[in-house]
């Protein structure tokens, strides 16, 4: 059931896209064929692998600082209640900061290179999931609790089978999104700082309005998100159906 209505959005999406290709035209756009075979060209050039491999070790780096950072802030806030109370406003204003202002900072502190792609890529995703293991950690049922000083469990023992089993669909969510907004501030700091990687490629490609590369390279990186966003997806409904 799930294989076939994702085929029928993959083809819904389709569909719209020729069809947006035939209302804009040329000039600013290009069909799924073609972008496709412009997407194949770049595979087959052995000068694009290089900056594949610099733009996922920079998302890597920056993803896994995310999720530490992330989920050690979350985790600590939500244990207490006072703490979560007083953290959460702070942080969700922190979310709703434009992060490209903090750009310059990251390169003053940096430099241009692999470091500032990573720092911002990161600084995309921990308040997200930090935000998200707050709230998994303090919305645990009391009754999990309860049931761990009845059974007189170690305050680790609690955590391992009573506290992070509870929490952890919720964290996941936290790390699903946080993903999506770290590839993107990746790809961001590649685009106003960096020689290499996909993001440099892409603005070196809107510099010059070159569509063919602009499409391909956008096709790509959709590519690459919906499928670990898929897989992040599938593991995240299993944990919620065990709850």
């Amino acid at each position: 059931m799930k294989a076939r209505d994702t085929l029928i959005l993959v083809a819904v999406v389709l569909v719209a896209w020729q069809l947006l290709y035939w209302a804009v035209g040329s000039i600013a756009f290009r069909s799924p064929a073609e972008t496709v075979r412009s997407a194949a060209v770049l595979l087959a050039d052995p000068r694009f692998m290089p900056h594949v491999r610099e733009s996922m070790l920079a998302f890597a780096e920056a993803f896994a600082i995310a999720v530490l950072i992330g989920l050690s802030i979350g985790v600590t806030l939500g244990a207490s209640r006072l703490a979560s109370e007083v953290a959460e406003p702070i942080l969700v204003a922190l979310y709703s900061i434009p992060k490209v202002t903090l750009y310059p900072v990251i390169l003053l502190v940096f430099g241009i290179g692999m470091p500032a792609k990573v720092a911002f890529g990161a600084i995309h995703g921990i308040v997200p999931i930090s935000i998200f293991a707050l709230n998994a950690i303090r919305n645990i049922n009391p009754v999990y609790l309860r049931t761990g000083q009845v059974l007189r469990l170690s305050p680790w023992a609690a955590a391992r089978k009573i506290l992070i089993p509870a929490a952890l669909p919720e964290i996941v969510t936290g790390i699903r999104a946080g993903f999506c907004l770290t590839l993107i501030g990746t790809l961001l700091g590649e685009m106003f700082g960096a020689q290499r990687g996909l993001g440099h490629l892409l603005m070196q490609a809107m510099t010059r309005h070159n569509m063919d590369s602009i499409m391909a390279l956008t096709l790509l990186l959709v590519v690459f998100a919906a499928t670990v966003n898929g897989l992040l997806l599938a593991l995240d409904h299993r944990l919620h159906r065990r709850v």
